[in-house]
């Protein structure tokens, strides 16, 4: 009796271990409630032939940024211009102009590195010419923000249905290549206007603009970028860039930049 009872609690014992074990293989392979769950690339070919762009999901969000945002009046400058605000200690990094072929995995590996999610403004023609490339920023864990078709840097200039344009086919390739709905906008060198706010606004995007500069994009060094950078406050929205050329000071500015910042207690966020 006594070996027929110990004999039923090892086989109860094995089926409680095999049931957690296929539990936990469920949760390795499950995504979470938080990372993106992108449209798969079959499918999204398979709209796209019926004229149907992808159902697409929101970018990838942890903590803060699980809760609905809004920009108050106007373009965000700092995070303390969204609703709800950023948890004090909050700083978020955009980098612009990609995706670039030679940049964009070289700033993807610095950021993995360093465990930093940041915001990758793309522009559309470089979204067309290297989806891949947007698709892995988003597989990386990065938010996503529209940066118009062609970037063009007179945008409050233009007519209202080409500025819509811009931001509507762009918005479209994004989607088509990563299955993600953006909604965040940043106008090509900050040339803001109200129809251009409007334009985002109508597509279901705030605007993003940015307060710490160091003007990455004409290579004045790295020493000169990461002095700028390292000037921010808490709630800075940073801009560097990815794409448009040489970016080989920006990242050896952000290997100093990201683990200073860090010690000095800011956390970094995505939009």
């Amino acid at each position: 009796m006594e070996e027929s009872e110990a004999g039923r609690r090892r086989a109860l014992w094995a089926l409680g271990a095999l049931t957690v074990a296929t539990l936990l293989a469920g949760d390795a392979v499950r995504p979470s409630s938080h990372a993106p769950v992108a449209v798969p690339a079959p499918e999204r070919r398979r709209q796209r032939r019926r004229g149907v762009h992808p159902s697409a999901v929101p970018p990838p969000a942890t903590g803060w940024t699980t809760r609905a945002l809004r920009a108050r009046h106007r373009p965000v400058r700092n995070l303390r211009d969204l609703t709800p605000a950023a948890p004090g200690d909050a700083i978020a990094l955009t980098i612009d102009d990609g995706p670039h072929p030679e940049w964009t995995p070289r700033m993807l590996d610095l950021l993995a590195e360093h465990d930093v999610r940041a915001t990758f403004s793309l522009i559309g023609t470089q979204v067309k010419r290297y989806p891949r490339l947007a698709e892995h920023i988003v597989r990386a864990g990065h938010q996503l923000c529209n940066h118009t078709m062609h970037h063009p840097l007179g945008l409050d200039r233009l007519p209202p249905r080409r500025i819509s344009a811009e931001i509507t086919e762009a918005q479209e390739r994004m989607a088509d290549a990563t299955g993600v709905a953006v909604r965040f906008f940043r106008a090509p060198g900050g040339s803001w206007s109200r129809q251009v706010v409007r334009a985002a606004a109508e597509h279901g995007m705030i605007p993003i603009d940015w307060n710490v500069d160091p003007r990455d994009w004409s290579r004045p060094g790295s020493r000169r970028i990461a002095r700028s950078m390292l000037a921010c406050a808490p709630g800075a929205i940073l801009l560097c860039h990815d794409g448009g050329g040489d970016r080989s000071e920006t990242l050896k500015a952000l290997r100093t930049v990201i683990p200073r910042l860090k010690h000095r207690g800011l956390s970094f966020v995505p939009l």
